[in-house]
Order: C-alpha cells, then sequence, then structure tokens
C-alpha cells in the first residue's frame, strides 16, 4: 500500500509538495484540505485527490499517513497538533512555528501520540551541503574559526500586497530572517554546532506597509568557539542564490546555493578536484528573486527520509527539535536588535516585541 499523504494549505508551496510526493515510489497525495474551500477544491482537480472541507474528515480518512502542514508559518501548530491527535505523523514546512511556545506544542503533541514529525529544510539535503558536513566531521577544516551565512534576496513590494499574512508578525513571525533566511539559519547551525551567542541589528528599508524586518544582520558566538555573521534581506536587487562560508585553521570552502565555489584544504586529497568538478554549476535560481523558482528535489530527498524513518522507526534527519533550533536563533536575533543587547541561548522563553 502506497503511503498516503494529505495536505493542510493548499497555496505556492503545497505544490512543491506535490511535485516531490509524485516522484517518490510508494508515496500519494491522497487528500487535501485549505480553509477557503475553493483552494482545496483546485489544487484536488489539478493533483487527483480528494479535496474536504473540514479538517476533521480529513484526518479521519484512513488513507492519510502523513499530514504536511503548508499553512502560513504562524497558522502551523493548531493542524499539526490535530493531525498528531488524530494518530498521523506529521511534516510541517518551514519554520516548524514562529514562538518556542507554539513550536514546543507541535513537539509535545508528536510525542505523546507516538507519531513522527519533521520540519521541512531541503537545504540540509543538498548534495554540495551533505559533502561539506562530510568534511566538517572528518576534520578536514582543523579547528572551526568561522561559519558565515549569507541570504541577500529580492522581493517586490507586490510580492508582500500579494497575501494578507505576509509581512506579519502574527502569521510570518519575521521578515528576512524568519521567513527567507531560516534555511541558511538552520543549515549553518547543523553544519557548525549549537549557537551560545548572538548580537542583532534589523530593520525595513526598501518595502512599505510590512511589520516586520527586509534587512538584518547578526553576529554569532558558537558552542565550539567559532565566530560567524548572519545576512538576510529581501531587499537587494535583484537577488544572489545563498552562500555558506565555513573556515577552519586546516581550510575553506563556500557553497552558494548548490555549488561549490571554494573547496581548499591544507591536506589535498586526490577526490578534491572532482568535487569541485562535480558541484561547480550545480546551482538553480533558488528563490533568489522570485520564490516559485526553486526546486523541488530538496523536498522530495527529506520526505523520502521522512517516509524512511517511518518504516524502520528511525529519525528523520530534521524532526521537530531540529527545526526548533533555527526559530530559537531567529529569536535570539530579533531580542538582541530590540534590546541593543547580547543574548545568550538557549532562550528561557520567547522574546516579547517592544510595543
Amino acid at each position: 500500500m502506497p503511503v498516503g499523504f494529505g495536505i493542510v494549505g493548499c497555496g505556492m508551496i503545497a505544490n512543491f509538495h506535490a511535485k516531490a510526493i509524485e516522484q517518490i515510489r510508494g508515496a500519494k497525495i491522497v487528500a487535501c484540505f485549505d480553509t477557503f474551500s475553493s483552494s482545496a477544491d483546485r489544487f484536488s482537480a489539478a493533483i487527483g485527490c480528494t479535496a474536504y472541507h473540514k479538517l476533521a474528515d480529513m484526518l479521519a480518512d484512513p488513507a492519510v499517513d502523513i499530514v504536511t502542514i503548508c499553512t502560513p508559518s504562524g497558522a502551523h501548530r493548531d493542524p499539526a497538533v490535530a493531525a498528531a491527535n488524530a494518530g498521523k505523523h506529521v511534516v510541517v514546512e518551514k519554520p516548524l512555528e514562529i514562538t518556542l511556545k507554539r513550536c514546543d506544542a507541535i513537539i509535545n503533541a508528536c510525542r505523546k501520540n507516538k507519531v513522527k514529525l519533521c520540519t521541512i529544510f531541503p537545504s540540509r539535503f543538498s548534495p554540495a551541503n551533505q559533502t561539506l558536513k562530510k568534511a566538517i566531521e572528518q576534520g578536514r577544516f582543523g579547528k572551526l574559526t568561522l561559519g558565515d551565512t549569507y541570504t541577500k534576496w529580492w522581493r517586490t513590494q507586490e510580492y508582500y500586497d500579494s497575501g494578507g499574512w505576509r509581512g506579519t508578525w502574527a502569521l510570518d513571525g519575521g521578515g528576512a530572517f524568519m521567513n527567507q533566511a531560516v534555511h541558511n539559519v538552520d543549515l549553518i547551525y547543523s553544519l557548525m554546532g549549537d549557537v551560545v551567542e548572538v548580537t542583532g541589528a534589523t530593520d525595513t528599508i526598501a518595502h512599505e506597509r510590512i511589520e516586520v524586518e527586509d534587512i538584518g544582520v547578526a553576529t554569532i558566538r558558537f558552542k565550539n568557539g567559532a565566530l560567524g555573521v548572519m545576512e538576510a534581506t529581501t531587499a537587494s536587487y535583484p537577488g544572489m542564490l545563498k552562500k555558506i562560508e565555513i573556515s577552519g585553521t586546516d581550510g575553506t570552502a563556500v557553497v552558494e546555493e548548490d555549488s561549490i565555489l571554494v573547496w581548499d584544504f591544507k591536506k589535498k586529497r586526490k577526490a578534491d578536484a572532482d568535487v569541485l568538478e562535480k558541484f561547480a554549476k550545480a546551482s538553480s535560481g533558488g528563490g533568489a528573486a522570485d520564490p516559485t523558482a526553486i526546486s523541488f528535489a530538496g523536498h522530495q530527498r527529506q520526505l523520502t527520509d521522512f517516509i524512511k524513518a517511518i518504516r524502520t522507526n528511525g529519525k528523520p534527519l530534521v524532526d521537530g527539535e531540529e527545526g526548533r533550533k533555527s526559530v530559537e536563533i531567529i529569536l535570539a536575533i530579533y531580542k538582541a536588535a530590540w534590546s541593543g543587547r547580547r543574548v545568550q541561548l538557549p532562550l528561557k522563553s520567547d522574546p516579547k516585541r517592544p510595543k
């Protein structure tokens, strides 16, 4: 029997999940739900699945094994908790939620009901990034000294105006950091290890009618002693591919989207030239200027990993606890920006925005 997926939220990102699931042998979208019934009906007609106009009805469908949450970020908790309580495994688009309290509600519901949970971070499944992580684990960088990440994207004013939730604290949970750069925040943490301290500065410079930042810069200190910089913006025309730079006492690597630009180590290996050749031109558009210009390959790899975890009773690569960490780092950056002070991690509670 194929693994049956039910989609909650039938907007843009749901289409990428649909394309990814279509390519996974033994997986199928069997149902969908959206608070706007017409959206569910359109998605159903395009995909060939059952449209439900009540979430409870979809969750009662025995053909649904996994529920994928594709709603706006600040509307992840309730359907995710409902799915867990219905005994369904849960996939949540990034970020897991927009506060630690809401993240914990999802994690605890899945733990209580003994169902699997994963947070979508397809960049972790990029072959270039996995090659980079393996080199770090092998100690090729020596002592890690710097871990930097740059997300210099462009979004038009029309992008923010196109949805009432975009650019709001209530549903977007933040701006360039929480919505766009969250991929690289997760990635740099997964490569460098836990973050223990941040400073931050954020502002809204290029866009109108949004509550959140369209530009931000943070400095970070990792538990291993290394330092780093995070830059995030949707105000960098025409939009550049996201970049990760890792440096240590024995080597440096630079990954731009899915391409490796620099791969240089004190102790050379014959395979290094092959790595550079293989990943020289591996990048897609990456959503730098157009949020629809992304590949579904990362989603396909991650959902395949999740299905394997369910079948083997294993742990998915990016579970709920992993997904929570990027939210915590970003909230710490916001707290630092609002207070003008260094902020230590882990956070004891969700920071409060100044009025």
